[in-house]
């Protein structure tokens, strides 16, 4: 995640100093604790926040749980981990749903914070979650606010109540009020009221809001933050908490190039939860935020189980039991490789994905010169191909080929590194579905792993032991005529040749090289 990247760098880097030391001292402690500092302050997070963090850190990293561990590099890695969990609002809240009726969301926050889209976000994600929402045009100030709404609502496949044009015109207050009769009326179970935002805090903005808050009376309210505005992050969650106040708060834009300062400050200073946040343009870059699995990420630590739901979500498990059979079977096509590909772009951003792992911040650079538009190539690609050439890559001969790179818009290189790429992925994983452990390319097969579930071999007979058949072949000759084998091993550097360097192989040697070489 781009927003912590600095700050997860410099965490490292400092971490890394206390490796390899048996026991810290007050001296060991105070120079981590002061790199940890400079580290938040560069990140943007509030000095407040800062102080009281690196303060428990520091009393706890002195105390009996690090003196007394076995690893206390790890133990005070473990400690930053815990009070980061803290910081960010410790455990993870979702959604207060009413007893009886809609639930109303409402949702405020600076212009530009990206409250209009967010509302697009929560509404798809709610619809996910067996809800139907209703996304309420209440911000009639900005020019195209209502029509970006409907845009949104479009997009997530939800409905929109917009009785007013906006640019201006027409009663925040009265449309969110008729929203709630209109929910009443046809049912729906989740209300999300999109409210007017401005440049700056001012006292208009906060009277508006406040007057639909008290008119409405939502279950929640939902205060929308970017999280790239960083120091001033804290000074205008205050100015709403004062004047309007919130009970959960919103990350967005938390994929972008910033210190992420507000997320590290706010939950803090506000004593509001962070409740969800925002990962990407897309309306499906949107997740429930957790505490431990964000302190993890920063740490470097990973995400596998944010990474396990998305998978869960996306992949269909009957589908996959049928393409593990057909592993089994030999009979993978481009056809089921397309739809496998397919599930993995519904999962989202793969560079978000693979931020995920443990230990992503030593493949940085990597991810980010990661192309994704790579997947959307390899899928004009095989759409690119008939049926037939799809089920039977083998039909796919030279003009095939050149005609399959036209359609696509790629090269005919492209189409044979495609073509050869399914080809060595399908072997691979024929050989696991069959029990057997695949050799990658570049890397000779794992030592103690059985291939295809062979047999186990019989003691071989006394001789050679060499790799290479050539050379093998020359010591058991060697052997056999009552030599010992070492002389056979120098010679050459083929393994061949007898006592003398560079002396012609026998034509036994020859022969044994030639069976090597295939010939």
């Amino acid at each position: 995640m781009a927003t912590f990247g600095n700050l997860s760098d410099r965490l490292a880097d400092t971490f890394k100093n206390l490796r390899g030391k048996g026991k810290l001292s007050p001296a060991d402690v105070d120079g981590t604790v002061r790199e940890i500092r400079r580290a938040l302050l560069e990140a943007d997070v509030a000095l407040e926040v800062v102080k009281d963090f690196t303060g428990r850190v520091r009393e706890r990293a002195l105390g009996d749980e690090v003196s007394k561990a076995l690893n206390p590099a790890q133990q005070v890695v473990q400690i930053v981990n815990d009070e980061l969990v803290t910081i960010l609002g410790g455990e993870a809240r979702r959604i207060q749903f009413a007893k009886t009726g809609p639930t109303v969301i409402m949702l405020a926050g600076l212009q530009g914070a990206g409250k209009t889209t967010l509302a697009g976000k929560l509404a798809k994600w709610l619809k996910g979650e067996g809800q139907t929402p209703l996304l309420v045009a209440a911000d009639l100030q900005r020019p195209n606010a209502v029509t970006q709404l409907q845009v949104v609502a479009e997009q997530a496949g939800v409905a929109v109540f917009a009785p007013e044009p906006g640019n201006g015109k027409g009663d925040p207050v009265r449309v969110a009020k008729d929203a709630i009769k209109e929910a009443n009326r046809k049912q729906y179970s989740v209300v999300i009221v999109d409210t007017a935002g401005r440049l700056g805090v001012d006292a208009e903005l906060m009277k508006q809001a406040s007057d639909i808050r008290k008119a409405i009376s939502p279950d929640e309210v939902l205060f929308v933050i970017d999280a790239m505005i960083g120091q001033d992050a804290v000074q205008t969650a205050k100015a709403f908490q004062e004047g309007v106040d919130f009970t959960a708060v919103v990350l967005s834009k938390l994929d972008g190039d910033a210190r992420g300062g507000a997320a590290l400050s706010v939950a803090s200073v506000t004593g509001r939860p962070i409740i969800f946040a925002s990962t990407g343009e897309g309306l499906d870059d949107f997740e429930p935020f957790y505490p431990d699995r964000m302190a993890s990420r920063i740490l470097d630590l990973g995400d596998i189980l944010t990474l396990i739901e998305q998978a869960q979500k996306n992949f269909d498990e009957d589908e996959a039991k049928k393409v593990a059979e057909k592993f089994a079977t030999d009979t993978f096509t481009l056809e089921d490789f397309l739809s496998q590909m397919q599930q993995l772009k519904n999962m989202g951003s793969l560079k978000n994905m693979l931020g995920m792992l443990p230990g992503a911040k030593g493949m940085r650079q990597q991810l980010d010169n990661f192309d994704e538009s790579e997947i959307t190539r390899t899928e004009a690609i095989i759409l690119s191909m008939t049926k037939a050439e799809r089920r039977q890559p083998k039909l796919l001969n030279g003009s095939r080929r050149l005609r399959i790179a036209k359609g696509s818009g790629t090269t005919v290189t492209e189409v044979n590194a495609l073509v050869n790429r399914f080809e060595q992925a399908a072997k691979m994983m024929r050989t696991v579905a069959k029990g057997g452990t695949p050799q990658i390319p570049g890397m000779g097969p794992i030592p103690g792993q059985k291939f295809g579930g062979a047999k186990p071999q019989q003691a071989k007979k006394k001789g050679s032991k060499s790799g290479n058949p050539a050379k093998r072949a020359a010591e058991n000759a060697a052997l056999a005529a009552g030599a010992p084998a070492a002389s056979a091993a120098s010679g050459s550097s083929f393994g061949l040749g007898g006592a003398k360097k560079g002396a012609p192989p026998t034509p036994d040697e020859l022969a044994s090289l030639q069976k090597m070489l295939g010939r």
